[in-house]
């Protein structure tokens, strides 16, 4: 429900949450749930940026794109399809439209929940109270015994690449260009960058994307990101790694920039440049000096239990740091409302955080890396699968990538499993449930599998941990021994 300023001065409350993104509503929510009289402060639209400016309508662009990627292919379906094109305006339209049905569903939840809304501008006075400016121009103070803070993070800003929203912009940015440019360079190869590169590949811009480290998607896997620019530099989008951006320059009717790489720069040119090298905490303009929390590195510091420094004072989300996803900052909220309320509740383990990139093809993962294991003095064993092995795959007409699993040699523990390749997005909850349940690769590789599924992949790349993958022509045959299960 929305709060009426009469309201908000006449009572105090058990839990204000500042930042109505995912973190911020979800928190709220299990807070009403849980029997606390709770008030969320938003100063824009609730949803926060994943919502609105981030994980839904960039979706709502990507799912255009790979069909209409599809289409192009239709003689592959045996489908008559011609002159597939893209209409730019309605796509914003359909967006728009998604965004707001979400919206009004989130209102919803927290009217249901009877969690108090109010918009406006709020500003930290101690761990206890906060004055919001409303957009009406109006002061009100909200006292409250807990405080959670969930104000997000915005797109970091590179010095030499000033934002202008027109020829040097941000992912706000992409999402509400007036027409869909000939031509674009990105700067960064995260989940964001590559993403944007293949929905502008697919709408028919020449992209190049620019990553100053060794692969592109360098947080994941070292194959998965040597396979993503394989299949990128198929799709014809210019990838430069181990290259650093500079020398902008901005004119009328585009941008030029140099791209050094192994001591040789070379001068670029494309429409416009979009930046995305990664998301700075939103920490600034809402008094959190005020507080005098413990930060670590430009992030807020917590403990297991989402509280900071100050007692009574919570923080979840891009503000605390690592990954920084909306679901993660939704595990942390129902983290910090819990222990507000006294719960015995089981802190969010950040090694069972999935990790999701939606481009073509996506990417999914959870857990370490091989290397990352490798470093951490783990001895590792390794199976994978490829896709172009798994007859549903083939049957889409999506058969690049693979499904990748490593554990460790003695114990048998799952460090990690990392998949590129068709709706990997959804496939990734199996691996992460296995990692929850402390599951080894042998009984991901006994699960039955419905058939034919793409899910397959994942028991065949647990049995290739073994040398037993059935449907992989290099597979060995090996001691019959092996299929009774590892001692403990």
């Amino acid at each position: 429900m929305r709060a009426s300023a009469d309201d908000l001065n006449q009572q105090d409350y058990d839990v204000a949450v500042l930042g109505g993104g995912p973190g911020g509503y979800v928190a709220a929510i299990r807070a009403a749930q849980l029997g606390m009289k709770a008030v969320l402060v938003e100063q824009d639209k609730v949803g926060g940026t994943c919502l609105n400016r981030g994980c839904i309508p960039t979706k709502c662009f990507l799912e255009t794109a790979n069909l209409l990627a599809r289409l192009r292919r239709g003689q592959e379906y045996a489908l008559s399809v011609e002159n597939a094109g893209l209409d730019y305006p309605q796509l914003l339209k359909r967006t728009e439209r998604i965004v707001a049905l979400l919206g009004r569903g989130v209102e919803a939840l927290l009217k249901n929940n009877k969690v108090a809304l109010l918009s406006g501008h709020g500003i930290l006075r101690s761990p206890s109270s906060l004055v919001v400016r409303g957009t009406d121009g109006g002061e009100h103070t909200i006292k409250a015994a807990n405080l959670i803070l969930a104000t997000g993070s915005s797109p970091k800003a590179v010095p030499g690449f000033p934002f202008d929203g027109k020829r040097v912009i941000n992912s706000d940015h992409a999402l509400r260009l007036p027409a869909v440019p000939k031509s674009i360079i990105i700067i960064g190869a995260g989940a964001v960058g590559v993403e944007f590169a293949s929905v502008f590949n697919d709408f028919g811009a020449a992209v190049t994307v620019v990553e100053m480290l060794p692969t592109l998607v360098p947080l994941e896997d070292r194959e998965i990101g040597a396979e993503l620019a394989r299949i990128y530099n198929r799709r014809g989008i210019q990838v430069f790694t181990r290259a650093k951006a500079g020398n902008l320059l901005v004119a009328e009717d585009g941008i030029s920039l140099d791209v050094e790489r192994e001591g040789k720069a070379e001068a670029l040119r494309a429409e416009m440049v979009l930046v995305a090298v990664g998301r700075s905490p939103n920490t600034d303009d809402f008094g959190l000096e005020a507080l005098n929390v413990a930060m670590e590195r430009g992030f807020v510091r917590v403990d297991e239990q989402q509280r900071t420094s100050r007692p009574g004072v919570y923080a979840i989300g891009d503000i605390v740091g690592g990954i920084q996803l909306a679901h993660k900052a939704m595990a942390e909220g129902l983290v910090a409302a819990e222990s507000i309320a006294g719960l015995t509740t089981e802190p969010l383990d950040q090694n069972r955080v999935p990790r999701a990139t939606y481009s073509r093809p996506e990417m999914a993962s959870v857990g370490l890396t091989e290397q990352e294991a490798i470093d951490r003095g783990f001895a590792v064993k390794v199976g994978r699968f490829p896709f172009r092995a798994n007859s549903r795959a083939l049957i889409a007409g999506e058969v690049d990538g693979f499904a990748k699993v490593v554990s460790d040699a003695h114990s048998g523990e799952i460090h990690g499993v990392h998949l590129i390749g068709p709706h990997v997005t959804e496939l990734i909850a199996a691996p992460t449930l296995a990692k929850l349940l402390e599951s080894t690769p042998w009984e991901m590789g006994m699960n039955v599998y419905a058939h034919p599924t793409l899910s397959e992949v994942l028991g065949e790349m647990a049995l290739d941990m073994r040398g037993q993958a059935i449907h992989s022509i290099t597979t060995p045959v090996l001691d019959r021994s092996l299929a009774v299960k590892p001692a403990d």
